[in-house]
């Protein structure tokens, strides 16, 4: 049947929300050729439990099969274990304040369908992992950006921004914040910051958003307590995550808040909570007791890694650009010198088969060309040394 010319576009059909959306990015530039990246926080494949997952898979296969393979709702075992591990927080959490989703990120990208109608504000960190924050301007939320210092959100600032929308009448919707092992600065916020911040959230009735995805990767430091163990009045939504402490692949995530949150949420999840059969493996793996074991074998490996960027950038890297050194999760932040573009550096340095993150993709205001995030989880140690003894060539040509 031959095609006839017509003045209709497919494009004409699509809804106000889906006709400016940016296509993904995400693992498109692992297609292309670059002989190191520091731009992704992938975890590192080596890693992964592979034979555990295998054991708790044929164990579900002949002992679960009949429901772990068909319509259903998740495992219950697993749902006992995320209980049991909020609860060794400190965290209130039973069956009805509990979500499963596939990963974090679309836990929290169901959030604009609850809380945000066009125009509503909503307060993020600046810089902050805008992977989630641009489903927040998709909704039509209009942003509002508190600054990270190498103690994580300046609430002192927040606090000031609070009281002004206050006097304009205006109430925020949520406060998305990233306390521990910030993406992508890598800080973490202290106790009393913490402790401000969930008292400002019940003083001026706003909900604080607490991506906690990397807790459990701390390589050094005393823990901090999580801003939802500290609230005593609900204003904390918790969201984490195993994709970076069993494998991403798994896409399973929780949240852990107040049941009418949890329920609403639920109601946009037309596809069901998570895939029985994966719950069922991940619950099984987890009620075995290795999944702690596991997690300190990836402490250490990442800890290794850290150091080995650190000392690289130490040695290669220009004295004026400052690297803050996390206690623990994936990314080092880097502060360049006022006479560099991080994203012309990208460019120079993708001639030489290195990326990296530049700072202007990790905030919602248009700040960050004066920062680089690197990612040191997933490449093999030689690579990470040979990495930023290239970026460090790039950069101090860059300078004369």
């Amino acid at each position: 049947m031959a095609h006839t010319t017509s003045a209709h576009q497919i494009a004409d059909l699509f809804a106000e929300r889906a006709k400016n959306l940016a296509p993904p990015t995400y693992g498109t530039e692992l297609t292309k050729i670059v002989s190191v990246s520091f731009t992704y926080g992938l975890a590192d494949p080596t890693l992964f439990p592979h034979a555990d997952l295998a054991d708790a898979s044929a164990a579900v296969l002949a002992q679960e099969a009949a429901i772990a393979l068909n319509y259903g709702p998740p495992s219950a075992q697993l749902y006992e274990q995320i209980i049991l591990r909020l609860q060794a927080q400190g965290i209130a959490a039973d069956r009805d304040r509990v979500l499963l989703g596939y990963g974090s990120g679309q836990i929290l990208g169901l959030l604009p369908d609850v809380f945000i109608e066009p125009g509503d504000v909503v307060i993020v960190e600046g810089p902050t992992f805008l992977g989630v924050v641009a489903r927040f301007v998709h909704a039509g939320a209009r942003l509002i950006t508190i600054p990270v210092d190498e103690l994580g959100m300046d609430v002192d600032a927040l606090e000031e921004t609070l009281s002004d929308l206050k006097k304009q009448g205006i109430r925020p919707r949520f406060i998305y914040t990233i306390p521990t092992f910030h993406n992508p600065t890598g800080t973490t916020m202290p106790l009393f910051r913490r402790q401000k911040l969930v008292a400002l959230a019940a003083e001026y009735g706003v909900l604080v958003v607490e991506d906690d995805a990397y807790k459990d990767l701390r390589f050094q430091g005393e823990a901090v307590p999580s801003l939802a163990s500290l609230d005593q009045e609900g204003w904390v939504f918790y969201v984490s995550t195993f994709s970076k402490i069993i494998a991403p692949g798994v896409r399973l995530g929780w949240a852990c808040g107040d049941p009418a949150i949890i329920e609403r949420l639920a109601m946009f999840k037309s596809e069901g909570p998570v895939g029985p059969f994966v719950s069922h493996v991940v619950g099984r793996y987890c009620a075995t007791g290795k999944l702690d074991a596991h997690i300190q074998k990836l402490i250490t490996c990442y800890q290794h890694k850290c150091n080995l960027l650190l000392e690289a950038i130490a040695a290669e890297f220009p004295s004026d650009i400052v690297a803050l050194q996390p206690d623990g999760g994936f990314f080092v932040w880097c502060k360049l010198p006022q006479n560099i573009s991080a994203k012309a550096l990208l460019t120079a340095c993708a001639e030489h088969g290195v990326s990296f993150l530049p700072g202007t993709r990790c905030y919602a205001n248009g700040q960050g060309d004066d920062a680089m995030r690197l990612a040191f989880s997933f490449q093999p140690n030689d690579k990470i040394v040979e990495g930023i003894a290239t970026l460090g060539r790039v950069l101090r040509q860059w300078q004369r």
